[in-house]
């Protein structure tokens, strides 16, 4: 058992909820104070959790014997109150997005080298373990070396479910910075870091129509593009495509697939069991010997497939990992897994697939540099961490 961490919470919205609920169950963080510009609102949240101290996040940024800000404000405050926790000398973790531009998320990382300090970022669902599994599994060669990938995730939107969802139609919206961190985060966990990009963009309505809440009936502007397809070259050679869209109905497609040169592996829908999430859920895969290519009559659906066994544990709503890992980093004097680096890599490619779309799909190089994160060790779920 490490040390724990002095953790402070900046940020009391609806997404803290599983955040303090994770991290009050891992022995190596201490949540000992939350923050948010209203005093009623991090007030109410410390009662409902217990949390010793509620207050505003000038305090939480002052305070010395506080060891981590956990930031979890809306993204265009992300920098300020990263750049912020950092001056006072303090370790930082993120809700995505790293920052709203390159440039601010490069502050961010000068300064925590600067100052000694890490810088870790959500999206930490690669941690769980339906993507340790196949990390597992291209490491083991199951599917022999990567040839490609494919992404496929088509919504229509968030206008049912959220009831404001204006931002998502905004600049600094839609469906790929929304969407896509969690994806292109878990594709370099995979594959390793992104050599280019390009990307092609459109937007199919000018007016969106809320669906749900106190504003159901209500048109709201679409301002950014709703529907972006992608082309993604890896460092290592493989190639792959992406699609993130706010303009489809439905579609059978399974959300990612991985092609090797001695099979397949599919990520399919997350599973119900393991909840809306997908940290967890079933890995399917097929070799040469279980192919379509070798059968007739073609088997269907997920029983002709194989099941891969996931042992690594964290397959629930494991928002928070990250910063757990992040507390091990930090005792170890060691990089965050879900690190700044591997943060900003995604945001210059999210970045540039949109700066290529307006460039009429032209290939965009990357220049962010980026290590393939670690997978985890086995027994990380069992703690302590080698």
């Amino acid at each position: 058992m490490i040390e724990p961490l002095r953790v402070g919470l900046i940020g009391c919205g609806r997404i803290s909820d599983i955040y303090i609920q994770n991290c009050q169950s891992f022995a190596e963080i201490d949540l000992v104070a939350c923050a948010s510009l209203d005093l009623a609102e991090s007030q109410a949240k410390a009662a409902t959790y217990g949390i010793p101290n509620a207050t505003l996040p000038q305090d939480i940024i002052s305070d010395p014997s506080i060891d981590a800000v956990l930031n979890l404000t809306i993204p265009a405050a992300h920098a300020e109150v990263s750049l912020a926790s950092l001056d006072a000398g303090k370790h930082v973790y993120s809700e995505k997005p790293f920052a709203t531009t390159l440039a601010d998320g490069q502050a961010i990382l000068d300064r925590a080298a600067a100052k000694g300090l890490l810088v870790g970022n959500a999206p930490d669902t690669f941690l769980g373990g339906r993507w340790q599994t196949c990390r597992a599994m291209i490491d083991r060669g199951v599917i022999g070396k990567p040839v490609g990938a494919q992404v496929f995730v088509g919504t229509h939107g968030v206008e049912r479910h959220n009831p404001n969802p204006d931002f998502y139609y905004q600049a600094g919206g839609g469906p790929l910075l929304d969407l896509g961190p969690y994806y292109l985060t878990a594709l370099v966990f995979l594959l390793g870091p992104l050599s280019a990009v390009s990307g092609l963009a459109r937007r199919t309505f000018d007016q969106r129509k809320i669906e749900n809440g106190p504003r159901n009936g209500e048109w709201m502007d679409v301002e950014i593009e709703t529907h972006v397809v992608s082309q993604l070259a890896f460092a290592a050679g493989p190639i792959g495509s992406m699609t993130m869209s706010f303009d489809v109905w439905d579609s059978d497609t399974p959300r990612l697939e991985i092609y090797g040169e001695e099979g397949t592996l599919c990520i399919p829908d997350p599973d119900p069991v393991f909840g809306a999430n997908i940290f967890g859920g079933p890995v399917l895969y097929r070799q040469r010997e279980t192919s379509r290519w070798t059968h007739q009559p073609r088997p269907t659906g997920r029983e002709a497939w194989l099941v891969a066994e996931n042992d690594f544990g964290f397959n629930e709503n494991a928002r928070g990992l990250g910063l757990l890992d992040l507390a091990y980093a930090v005792r170890k004097n060691r990089a965050p897994r879900a690190s700044g680096d591997l943060a900003q890599h995604v945001l210059e490619a999210m970045l540039s697939i949109l700066a290529s779309a307006e460039q009429g799909g032209a290939m965009i190089p990357l220049t962010t540099p980026c290590e393939r994160p670690a997978p985890l060790p086995r027994n990380f779920s069992q703690r302590p961490q080698p």
